[in-house]
């Protein structure tokens, strides 16, 4: 047995050794003549898309050596997904293979560790990570990101919501990722642009199954329905495996993947497929139909197969063409820099051409952004292409030049969603509640019209009416579904009444609660179902006080002379026209002015045209009775409406007759009010007095105690529906919010 043992620590030796050539390879595309450089690569060598990725940079610098007939040697490490497993074959390739580039790692935690390396050593590190902080280039100016970012992705996905008229998503992202960190900013500005937001972003932990399934059960008992996912692939086939036992994949749910899910749905297996039907994806888009594509997916198809006989499909994605073009990019560059680091890193920066996946050209050390993207729908045993999006056009069935562009993705045709396609999934649902809604009602509300709460000692019954009541009963009734609901009564003030929400003691309230400033920060408000304003109520006095003169105040002073001048002046002229006719017009001067101030009186009710002896005369008299006719009418008129209706006015006109006179004034116990009139009116709080009934309203008014009352203009329309003989409004409208019912923060708006 000791024997053996030499010999079996040199079987081990050769185990070892020939796991670690096969994943940790190394490729030579012409032998070792002519090889003009040495180029790392650091893939997950376990995943589809390292896979992929190693297939494609093979194939790229084989097809570099066909066309300048120059080798370069390829070395590529297995990350397994570990950084520091990164880290250490990026130090091992550039101290002993001596590379003078790497490509990858996938992800930025990988990555970041190698940038630390490759910039210490000046070797260009081109990234196959999806996103990269902007202080990178300054930390690492030897790190370029070499495949497209996933910012204006979440634009896509913001227009889908956007379509459907969705206005809470639940992002569920992976806990270790941490380029959701930056991700996820974008995704929240895109649905606020769209008028949609993140109701709560979920955090997957990378293999706990325990905890994923108490995820999955809160999320299924809470109202938003719309889950747009952004995970690994291997997460991802676990997350919809437990959906589906949860029942999370039938109607009124909706799922929306992101890259990297979306681009690999082709390579899952069926299981997978079948666990995710009616999900919508956003994929990165790549033209498929050129000549030099065809030769490239023929190829690899083949080789793929070939090397990784384990996988059952073998169809090439994008995360191969980013490795084919990056691989090709830094081929070129190395070619035109002759081995020199710096002009190496130049040489790439600068490139600007088209390769397989799109446009290769770099921007702040970053590959430029795709702007096209294609919605697909998984459904039977793969997907189906709906249309494609474009940033700054919408969503279209094709690309051609012809294409129709639209806003909203309901143009592509029929989706098909979870449970079923004919139906449009509404986004959200009733939370599954054990028990009703707790709804606050005020009880110390001054107008009973609007809140009643009354207590029935006898029988141990509290009723609730009013107003503010009933709107919320029919808001219920018109709502698809049965909500339950308690009332509450609340003795307090209105702003603690609205913290009671904030501290999960009531689920809403439901009263005659205004809409101010101070209450946002515990709660939201519905609509105002009421005319909003604040006025000012004071009492009355009569314009018609001295009604001794009465007879004189439907003229103004002026028209009375100015009627007595045209009286006057009208008897001059017939006085004047027939004086030389009429024996009784002459006599002594006294006699003549006393006949001219009879005639002119007198014209209005005696004179008639047989007694006038000049055409001039009567002429002057048509004009005068027609004027006459028109004063007396007026003034008749006037008269009997000052005797008829009684003419009031309010004893103060504004609040700055108020303040100038240091008035007292009032408002409603318990109201925002008192806040609002020093602050904002800026009254004397010591000037300011409190009242818990109309009827105390209306008694300080009459008494005098306070000189006027304010109120918000539907109380104040109640107020003077009941005392509308003693009190009017005066003054302009102040605008505050107006009354309100508060609904739970996951009803839907």
């Amino acid at each position: 047995m000791d024997k053996l043992g030499p010999l079996w620590s040199f079987l081990v030796f050769v185990l070892i050794f020939t796991q670690t050539a096969r994943v940790n390879g190394s490729t030579n595309t012409a032998g070792n003549d002519n090889v003009m450089g040495v180029i790392g690569a650091i893939v997950d060598n376990s995943s589809r898309i390292g896979k992929e990725e190693s297939v494609a940079m093979k194939m790229a610098l084989e097809d570099f050596y066909v066309k300048f007939n120059q080798s370069l040697v390829l070395h590529i490490r297995d990350s397994q997904r570990q950084p520091i497993q990164a880290a250490l074959e990026a130090k091992d390739l550039i101290n002993t293979q001596h590379v003078q580039a790497i490509l990858g790692p996938q992800t930025w935690e990988e990555t970041s560790l190698v940038a630390d390396i490759g910039s210490e050593t000046r070797t260009p590190i081109l990234s196959f990570a999806d996103t990269t902080p902007k202080w990178a280039p300054e930390r690492w100016p030897f790190l370029l990101q070499a495949s497209p970012n996933e910012f204006k992705q979440m634009k896509a996905v913001a227009a889908i919501v956007e379509s459907w008229e969705w206005r809470r998503v639940t992002v569920i992202y992976e806990d270790r990722d941490s380029s959701a960190s930056r991700v996820l900013p974008h995704l929240s500005n895109a649905l606020r642009e769209v008028g949609a937001e993140i109701s709560q972003l979920v955090a997957l932990p990378p293999f706990a199954s325990s905890s994923l399934s108490k995820i999955l059960k809160r999320l299924k008992g809470g109202q938003c329905r719309v889950f747009v996912v952004h995970l690994s692939l291997s997460l991802t086939e676990r997350l919809f495996e437990m959906a589906k036992r949860k029942k999370m994949m039938e109607k009124d749910y909706v799922w929306i993947t992101t890259d990297p899910i979306t681009s690999l749905v082709h390579a899952m297996n069926a299981s997978t497929i079948s666990n995710m039907q009616g999900i919508v994806g956003v994929k990165s888009y790549f033209r498929e139909n050129g000549g030099r594509f065809q030769n490239f997916h023929h190829r690899f198809r083949k080789r793929f197969s070939s090397e990784h006989p384990e996988e059952d499909n073998h169809e090439p994605d994008i995360f191969a063409l980013t490795a084919y073009d990056a691989a090709w990019t830094v081929a070129i560059a190395m070619r035109e820099s002759k081995k020199v680091s710096h002009l190496l890193l130049e040489k790439v920066v600068h490139s600007d051409f088209h390769g397989l996946g799109g446009k290769v050209e770099f921007i702040d050390n970053k590959l430029v952004p795709v702007n096209i993207f294609q919605i697909v729908n998984v459904m039977g045993k793969s997907y189906r292409e709906l249309g494609f999006w474009s940033d700054g056009q919408g969503f279209s069935e094709n690309l051609t030049e012809n294409a129709a562009y639209n806003s909203s993705m309901r143009v592509l045709g029929q989706v098909f969603w979870p449970g079923g396609p004919w139906y449009i999934p509404s986004g959200w649902t009733l939370p599954i509640r054990s028990n009703p809604l707790r709804i606050g009602v005020p009880v110390g509300s001054l107008f009973k019209e609007y809140v009643n709460v009354e207590n029935d000692q006898s029988e141990s019954n509290i009723s609730f009416s009013g107003f503010a009541i009933d709107v919320f009963k029919e808001t219920l009734e018109q709502l698809p579904f049965y909500l339950p609901y308690k009332f509450f009564p609340f003795n307090g003030t209105y702003n603690d009444l609205v913290e009671q929400i904030h501290l999960k003691i009531f689920d809403a309230v439901v009263g005659d609660v205004t809409i101010v400033a101070r209450r946002y920060q515990h709660a939201e408000f519905t609509h105002p179902y009421t005319e909003s304003g604040l006025v000012m109520i004071v009492p009355v006095i009569s314009k018609t006080s001295n009604r001794a003169w009465l007879f004189m105040k439907p003229f103004t002073m002026a028209m009375w002379i100015l009627t007595a001048v045209i009286n006057l002046y009208n008897g001059f002229v017939i006085w004047l026209l027939e004086r030389n006719n009429c024996p009784e017009l002459k006599g002594s001067v006294l006699n003549q002015m006393g006949m001219l101030i009879w005639l002119a009186f007198n014209t209005l009710f005696s004179i008639n045209g047989e007694r006038l002896h000049s055409n001039l005369s009567r002429m002057t008299m048509v004009v005068w009775l027609f004027v006459a006719l028109i004063i007396m009418q007026t003034y008749t008129a006037n008269l009997t409406s000052m005797l008829t209706v009684q003419h009031l006015g309010p004893t103060v006109t504004d609040v700055e007759a108020l303040k100038s006179s240091n008035a007292i004034i009032g408002h409603c116990t318990g109201s925002f009010l008192s806040k609002y009139l020093v602050d904002v009116l800026h009254f004397n709080a010591n000037n300011i007095k409190n009242f818990n009934s109309i009827e105390a309203f209306a008694q300080a008014l009459e008494t005098q105690e306070i000189a006027a009352a304010f109120l918000e203009v539907p109380l104040a329309n109640l107020f003077l529906a009941k005392y509308c003989k003693g009190f009017t409004i005066a003054g302009p409208t102040y605008k505050v919010g107006g009354l309100f019912q508060r609904v739970p923060h996951w009803f839907p708006a």
